[in-house]
């Protein structure tokens, strides 16, 4: 078999007992790194890659994931053939879901029988209590539906779970998409009203296009009590603690208590992030008729369940969230939709035999030494701040002592034997395997009330292509499937690996000090522990760096929402840093080599650095990312940091006048 994702492989090729981490092939002569370094470092990449049918953009997270998916799929594939895993062990449900979701014959045969059983519940709902009892059936199974609620670590309390109720219930990606008046948005909000009404009818429901139009109107209005993504950034305006008879005068129409029983979720408080959008659904209760609830809801089910059906619901799901919004002309092929679901039903079973396969011991170790050294260099950067008191230093300082790192893997893995999968095909639908996968998580969740903490708990599966900083845990931590080339190879020279997996360690480091991680302290607390005169500082340096992200326009009249993505460009920037000095660590102790391809450890770090960005994007997607997406687009994460650091202009030689300068008073210093 052919992999998709072999072109990053094609980058590590031997040469003399070395591994050659930068192909020079990607580049572009033609353009000076003084000038536009993203473009001198991908250019010869953009110029002769397509950007594949089935996607709405292309890069090196986007190949790695193929290399992933590839992998992923052949140890799942050993382990429906093999005899080690018996009926009932955790891989071999992962085998069986991933057989009955591959099943296409069988989906076609189903129907929307699986939804059957769903539409008579809701056709019953002619009360608020009616409704409420349905409410917990279907967040049990997905949620979704008016509002969202989990169970998640206490803001301000980190050693306790709490419950959070959180605003949710709408079908477009944004409350943006149904308030702003413009030709874009307005366009897409009528193709969105049609591919409702198409859905509704392919499901049978009567006046499809009269539902369509109601369930608009409701969405609209949770729209409108929506906080905006730039709100909900803030930590301190999510936290809105209700006890149950705050939350009954809240909204009256639903009874917690009762609601709260019939989820297992044993509390007496709640965290709000939105009370105005209660309020809303409260006054939506009151007002619209029932009906309606009926109509909306049954919406919310085809909607979340279009995946799991027939190719039918499949293809009118992708021509509007596929075509429309991400601009991509074809569906991913069937099995790398179903192998995504499967990750998402039983993870870790997967993850397990990924890593026994493909994250030796020692790539585990050398990259434990780069966190190490990226460690000690942001400890040496705070210290060395020429804006911060000792008294925020030493908080800060203490706040990096008590970081933990999680690398590859979890020592103890996820047990599945809770999870129910029929892997019968005379009994089983895909759909109501998910259902039972998303019921099985639900519980997980919810049953963490009121336990202590299991910080041993991963929050992503070994095999994702990510990384993350959780900040009421104060730890980074970094799954065996990003540590992959290009990001990562055991075997490279230093400097690009410390510009690739060392400029991620040192991104989620440096999002503990961002402008949201920065509100915890060193146990996870939202608590403000910064003398006022550095807070002061800090956020006058942060303005500095919504401003210039503020200024970068990839489309035309559509710029980069500083605001949105500060805390990643935040990181981006603190990342470099810390990584680059990381590798002056190194370097100090293993001797400097000698220049590879005629490029010096620095000019590699930084080559490597851009290097992970290359990415081509579809207008729409690009669009989307804008307008929802926390982190900028790739090639101002590529350029955008470069721009501050003055070891870039040294290693490149930027002088006045040259695309990538900036005065050095006007450089953005910030860690």
């Amino acid at each position: 078999m052919v992999m998709a994702g072999c072109s990053q492989q094609s980058a590590l090729s031997e040469r003399g007992g070395e591994v050659q981490a930068i192909n020079l092939n990607y580049m572009d002569s033609t353009t000076r790194p003084q000038d536009d370094f993203f473009q001198f470092v991908n250019g010869g990449w953009l110029e002769k890659t397509e950007i594949p049918g089935d996607q709405g953009r292309w890069g090196s997270f986007n190949e790695l994931r193929e290399f992933n998916n590839e992998a992923v799929l052949r140890v799942l594939e050993k382990a429906s053939d093999s005899e080690e895993f018996q009926e009932g062990s955790d891989q071999r449900k992962a085998a069986d879901f991933y057989q009955i979701g591959m099943d296409s014959t069988l989906a076609e045969n189903r129907g929307i029988e699986p939804l059957r059983p769903w539409f008579e519940e809701i056709e019953k709902i002619n009360s608020a209590e009616y409704l409420q009892a349905y409410m917990a059936k279907q967040q049990k199974r997905g949620g979704g539906a008016f509002f969202g609620l989990g169970v998640n670590t206490d803001l301000k309390d980190s050693e306790r779970m709490a419950l959070y109720v959180s605003q949710s219930g709408l079908g477009l990606p944004d409350r943006d998409y149904y308030v702003e008046d413009n030709e874009k948005f307005n366009d897409l909000r009528q193709k969105y009203q049609k591919h409702v009404a198409s859905a509704l009818k392919l499901a049978k429901v009567d006046d499809a296009e009269g539902a369509a139009q109601r369930i608009m109107d409701l969405e609209t209005r949770l729209a409108k009590a929506s906080k905006t993504r730039i709100e909900m950034r803030d930590p301190e305006g999510r936290y809105n603690k209700f006890t149950l008879s705050e939350m009954n005068e809240l909204t009256p129409s639903f009874d917690w208590k009762k609601y709260l029983d019939e989820l297992n979720a044993d509390t007496d408080e709640v965290i709000v992030s939105t009370p105005k959008f209660m309020e809303e659904v409260e006054k939506i209760m009151q007002e619209v008729p029932a009906s309606t609830w009926q109509e909306y809801l049954k919406w919310n089910l085809v909607n979340s369940a279009a995946p799991y059906l027939s190719y039918e619901f499949v293809r009118n799901n992708f021509d509007f969230y596929g075509k429309e919004l991400q601009g991509t002309d074809e569906m991913r092929p069937r099995w790398k939709r179903v192998l995504a679901t499967t990750e998402r039903a039983a993870g870790e079973a997967i993850g397990k035999l990924y890593t026994e396969e493909y994250f030796p011991q020692e790539a585990k170790e050398k990259a434990q030494e780069m966190v190490d050294n990226i460690m000690l260099a942001m400890g040496d950067r705070i210290r060395n701040l020429d804006w911060m008191t000792d008294e925020t230093k030493e908080k800060a300082l203490e706040k990096l002592g008590t970081f933990s790192v999680k690398i590859g893997f979890p020592d103890e893995w996820k047990s599945y034997a809770d999870l129910e999968v029929d892997g019968n095909p005379e009994t089983a639908s895909y759909f109501d395997n998910v259902m039972r996968s998303s019921e099985f998580r639900f519980n997980e969740n919810i049953s963490k009330l009121g336990k202590p903490i299991d910080k041993n708990e991963w929050f992503m599966t070994p095999q994702t292509v990510n990384a993350y900083y959780n900040p009421t845990w104060n730890e980074i931590v970094f799954p065996a499937g990003i540590l992959q080339p290009p990001f990562y190879d055991y075997r490279a020279d230093a400097a690009v690996n410390y510009g690739g997996i060392g400029g991620v360690i040192g991104h989620e480091i440096s999002h503990g000090f961002d402008d949201q991680g920065s509100r915890y302290d060193a146990q996870g607390n939202l608590r403000n522990w910064w003398q006022d005169e550095d807070l002061e500082n800090f956020q006058e340096r942060t303005g500095q760096l919504v401003a210039q992200y503020d200024s970068y326009e990839p489309l035309d009249g559509v710029n980069v929402k500083g605001s949105l993505t500060l805390g990643e460009n935040i990181g981006d920037l603190g990342g470099v840093l810390v990584a680059f000095d990381g590798l002056k660590r190194h370097l100090e102790e293993h001797g400097r080599p000698e220049s590879i391809d005629g490029f010096t450890p620095e000019q590699r770090f930084f080559i490597s650095w851009a290097t992970i960005w290359r990415t081509k994007s579809r207008e729409e997607a690009l669009r989307t990312q804008i307008q929802t997406d926390p982190h900028s687009p790739a090639m101002y994460r590529g350029n955008g940091p470069l721009v501050n650091i003055d070891a870039f202009y040294e290693a490149f030689n930027v002088q006045e006048g040259d695309g990538m300068y900036k005065a050095p008073e006007d450089r953005v210093r910030i860690w």
